[in-house]
């Protein structure tokens, strides 16, 4: 894996972008398309349109999926289906990135009263894989007080990723949701990687990730944004990881590490 240090992974990542929303020829684009659900396994009967409406990967891979599939639990919620990888309290504003590699939130979310913000409370690490839903939710009721762009690398964020690239989450391209919430203020990390074409944003089409250049801006919304809980907020054009960070006194039981679906409560243990 040490070849991907040589990679022009931004670069790489704009142009897979657009070849998975190549839609002609039609054949092969929809061969691709079938090749790519065989490959992953993915789940064609949870997807809300029928497959002939999906004439290319990227269409497919930002599919919605049929309404009810995820009911909404109690309390907090996951906001993504994927695998929960990590989960803990944050001690002196840093967060467990793999056995011996720690990284701040400060450095995460770029603010330097991050640190102050969520003392005490508790990050959770949700790695999305090709087969999941790649549509993320609010886990909570609340609102949108502004997003943080912070552009950056686009390293794979896979196992070996994690374990061998220092600091991986607060140095690759990432949107910050702030949110304001009955537990205190909720931050919802939405994490660039390798192939990631691009990151959107349901709400607001002006904000755009993985372009040429760029310096970290952020977008304040006045009134801010009302979210139900569970509603959808972002969508990755192909996959990558969320960053939870929840206020002291927000989660009273760490979840269960492993697989784990939008809208679950946390909970809730998947069979």
């Amino acid at each position: 894996m040490e070849y991907v240090r040589l990679l022009p992974k931004n670069t790489l990542s704009r142009f897979v972008g657009k070849v998975v929303r190549v839609k002609n020829p039609s054949w092969l684009a929809t061969a691709a398309r079938d090749w790519f659900i065989e490959r992953y396994k993915i789940n064609i009967a949870e997807a809300e349109k029928p497959l002939s409406e999906y004439p290319s990967i990227g269409d497919l891979f930002i599919r919605k999926l049929k309404p009810g599939l995820r009911p909404v639990g109690e309390g907090i919620v996951h906001p993504c289906d994927a695998n929960l990888t990590r989960a803990g309290q944050l001690e002196n504003g840093m967060i467990l990135q793999a056995k011996g590699i720690e990284y701040s939130i400060q450095d995460l979310l770029k603010d330097p009263k991050a640190a102050e913000t969520f003392a005490g409370g508790h990050y959770l690490t949700y790695y999305l894989c090709p087969t999941d839903y790649h549509r993320v939710h609010t886990p909570v009721e609340g609102e949108v007080t502004s997003i943080k762009h912070i552009p950056g690398r686009l390293w794979p964020v896979n196992p070996w990723s994690v374990e061998n690239i220092s600091q991986l989450f607060a140095i690759n391209e990432r949107l910050v949701f702030n949110l304001k919430t009955q537990y205190g203020p909720v931050a919802l990390v939405m994490v660039g990687a390798t192939n990631v074409g691009e990151i959107s944003v349901s709400f607001d089409p002006s904000i755009r990730t993985n372009v040429a250049g760029g310096e970290v801006s952020e977008k304040f919304y006045a009134p801010p944004v009302k979210l139900e809980k569970a509603q959808e907020v972002g969508i990755f054009h192909m996959g990558s990881s969320v960053v939870m960070l929840y206020p002291k006194g927000a989660i009273k039981t760490e979840p269960r590490l492993g697989p784990v679906k939008m809208g679950a409560s946390l909970s809730h243990i998947e069979n």
